[in-house]
């Protein structure tokens, strides 16, 4: 939809089109459309496949807007909605928008990202993924999808009094099962910071993550299949880990779990919950790993994806 800052035209077309939609006297938008790249292939559009992202701080018509992490964001405020118009068109974090999905726009929290949004009037809330930026119409707060509209029951009036609450990172290519769990869970009544850890458990079967731990908890990832490079053993005989590659270690677990996003593609990922002199850490490391070489590759590209800090560790160093 709407790639941020790509077109000074487009995203002050954003506001114009949003604000038509709770305007009884609609009028045509001279620059919809323009500026974002559109899906034209047929059939349902491509879940996922876009990137972590965050921005560096922008301004429209005046006023300044400061994309950061915000792991407690919790506001009340208007929201709006917006459908046709950019529907198929390309987001701020290079996926696509479908309008009949359960998806938001915010002018600063991190793409693409969880969020609970409670309409105010009647109560009903949802969980929607955040990956585009929006609304920049006075003082509203997000920019819901149609079906997200639709199911908080403001659709027909064009926009609400909601609460917006951000819950972390949202998986990169959830082709749509770990949304639908984080609305299961938020229907079953799981607390907020426990909901993510309750949603993997769910995906992964349930084996292994506690939905009443005080913080999330993570398991190590799959056993890595991507186009990269490989780093684990293809062979069976394989016996003994050799290498890691040290990433960091992160205060808040949803720093880290959207690290594990990022190096899903890297090779096995694992988040590790240390308890430090200040409470709680959550360690990522790559690996195990079987050589130097792949070892190296997995180092440069953890440089790559923005952590200067990761570094290659031997196995027994990395207990």
């Amino acid at each position: 939809m709407r790639r941020l800052l790509q077109s000074s035209a487009a995203i002050i077309a954003i506001g114009l089109i949003v604000a038509g939609c709770s305007s009884s006297a609609k009028k045509k938008d001279p620059f919809a459309g323009i500026g974002s790249p559109y899906y034209a292939k047929s059939g349902p559009l491509p879940k996922g496949g876009g990137r972590y992202h965050v921005g560096k701080a922008y301004e429209v018509a005046g006023v300044s807007f400061t994309p950061r992490e915000q792991p407690n964001y919790d506001k009340t405020g208007v929201a709006s909605w917006y459908g046709p118009q950019f529907h198929r068109r390309m987001t701020s974090n290079g996926e696509w928008f479908d309008m009949n999905e359960l998806t938001a726009a915010h002018a600063t929290l991190p793409l693409p990202s969880y969020a609970k949004v409670t309409n105010l009037a009647n109560g009903r809330n949802v969980v929607v993924r955040i990956n585009d930026r929006g609304p920049f119409v006075g003082t509203r707060i997000i920019d819901m999808s149609r079906k997200s509209a639709e199911v908080l029951g403001f659709k027909p009036q064009g926009k609400a009094q909601v609460r917006v609450q951000y819950i972390g990172p949202a998986p990169l290519n959830d082709q749509g099962q770990h949304l639908a769990a984080m609305n299961r869970e938020l229907r079953n009544g799981t607390p907020l910071r426990q909901m993510m850890a309750a949603a993997n458990g769910e995906i992964s079967g349930g084996s292994g993550l506690q939905i009443a731990a005080a913080t999330p908890s993570f398991e190590p990832s799959p056993v890595y299949q991507g186009a990269q490079p490989s780093i684990a053993s293809a062979t069976n005989d394989y016996q003994s880990p050799e290498y890691f590659v040290q990433v960091g270690s992160f205060a808040d677990p949803y720093n880290a779990q959207r690290a594990r996003e990022e190096l899903e593609n890297s090779g096995p990922v694992q988040v590790q919950e240390l308890m430090g002199s200040g409470g709680p850490l959550y360690r990522v490391r790559i690996g195990p790993i079987v050589n130097e070489g792949q070892a190296q590759i997995a180092l440069r590209q953890a440089v790559d994806l923005g952590h200067p800090d990761a570094r290659l560790i031997m196995a027994n160093a990395a207990l």
